[in-house]
């Protein structure tokens, strides 16, 4: 019997045998071309996603992406800055608008866009520091192919354009008081003027008719008489500063007498002072040279001050004015003995919109505007405080050259 011997062929000669050879060689080499192309793709899908993120980051809005669950995909590099708790890589919409809209989710901007409505709105948010910041916000549905929903929503900061609204509302308001001021000072000056000059007339009779000076039963009426007179040209003088504080500025600075614009704002708060037994104590410098100012604006910084004071002080208290020279500046100096500010509160006070006072007692404007004054003034403006025991600020204007 022939027997028959396996012979051994290995996978490589029974390739070439059968042909298969070539065909593995095309095979890898097709599967090679297919990874060079993929790679070249996914590189390009990675420059692609690169120059989104340029352009995504580059945005100056805060821009938000949230998921189908009303959670936050995406930020841009603006969002921190703004919102930099609420807008934490899978937060949800409430973090960053149920603190200022209802809490119902039919209100929520993002959650009505996942239901394919473009939502505008504007809200404010209070930072730690008790600032107030204005927004506006665009919320628009993203509609995916694969019947997926997302939420695509800008945020833009307009605190400033909201403050500067404000401003001009109050301009606006102080202007319409100035003008009502003039009129209602015009009318009042001429009874004023009537009573003065019937009070003088009264005592010159009384200085020259001797019968008269000589009647002790009247000597009490020409007492009165001369309280009326005194009294009579205080309200007018009362009434000029009112007018010269209402007065639109003539927009250039010039020689400015501190003492005497002290004095015209005093005036206008002294009821004030009595009425709250808030004194007041005045070392004015006596030869103080004039400074270089606008003395409109000086009236504003000065009253927003003064102001300021008397509402930091709770009960009787007390207010020292002084004046004097140094370094070349005008100095004019006002502490109370009120309430005082917290140290970790005199960084902001400068602020828009940052107020101690509590909800409805003030807009947190004054500071704001009266620093903007000094400023713009080539001034400077101090404050120095401790909780409990009150505040000094300190104006310091340029003196005027010869």
């Amino acid at each position: 019997m022939t027997k028959i011997l396996r012979s051994s062929v290995d996978e490589a000669s029974l390739d070439r045998l059968l042909g298969l050879e070539s065909s593995k060689i095309g095979y890898y080499s097709e599967v090679k071309q297919k990874i060079q192309e993929l790679e070249a793709a996914n590189h390009g899908l990675r420059s692609r996603t690169r120059e989104l993120q340029a352009v995504f980051d580059s945005i100056c809005d805060g821009v938000v992406i949230y998921d189908g669950n009303g959670c936050v995909q995406y930020r841009n590099r603006v969002c921190p800055s703004l919102f930099p708790e609420e807008t934490v890589i899978g937060s949800p919409c409430g973090e960053l608008f149920h603190p200022a809209l209802p809490s119902d989710p039919g209100h929520c901007p993002v959650e009505r866009a996942l239901r394919g409505e473009s939502v505008q709105l504007s809200f404010t948010s209070t930072g730690s520091h008790r600032e107030t910041r204005y927004f506006d916000a665009t919320v628009t549905p993203i509609e995916e192919n694969l019947g997926e929903h997302r939420a695509l929503l800008f945020l833009r900061d307009v605190t400033d354009r909201r403050i500067q609204e404000l401003q001009l509302v109050q301009a606006e308001k102080m202007s319409s008081i100035g003008v009502l001021a003039a009129g209602v000072a015009h009318e009042i000056n001429n009874p004023l003027a009537s009573v003065a000059g019937y009070a003088e007339a009264l005592l010159r009779r009384f200085r020259d008719e001797k019968w008269l000076s000589d009647d002790d039963r009247l000597q009490v009426f020409q007492k009165y008489l001369e309280v009326i007179m005194k009294e009579t040209y205080r309200c007018k003088g009362i009434i000029d500063s009112l007018l010269t504080f209402s007065r639109k500025p003539q927009g250039g600075a010039g020689m400015v007498d501190l003492n005497l614009v002290l004095r015209e704002v005093l005036e206008l708060v002294r009821y004030k002072s009595r009425y709250e037994q808030v004194e007041i104590n005045c070392s004015l410098q006596h030869d103080l040279p004039p400074v270089l100012a606008e003395d409109s604006g000086l009236r504003q910084v000065f009253m927003n001050l003064l102001l300021n004071a008397h509402q930091s002080i709770s009960g009787p208290g007390e207010i020292e004015i002084s004046t004097y020279v140094a370094d070349g500046m005008g100095v004019a100096c006002i502490r109370d003995s009120g309430c005082g500010i917290a140290p970790q509160q005199l960084d902001q006070i400068w602020n828009p919109f940052f107020t101690t006072k509590t909800v409805g007692q003030g807009l947190g404007l004054g500071l704001a505007i009266t620093y903007n004054i000094v400023k713009k003034q080539g001034g400077e403006i101090q404050v120095e405080s401790q909780q409990g025991q009150g505040s000094t600020f300190t104006v310091r204007m340029p003196l005027c050259r010869d």
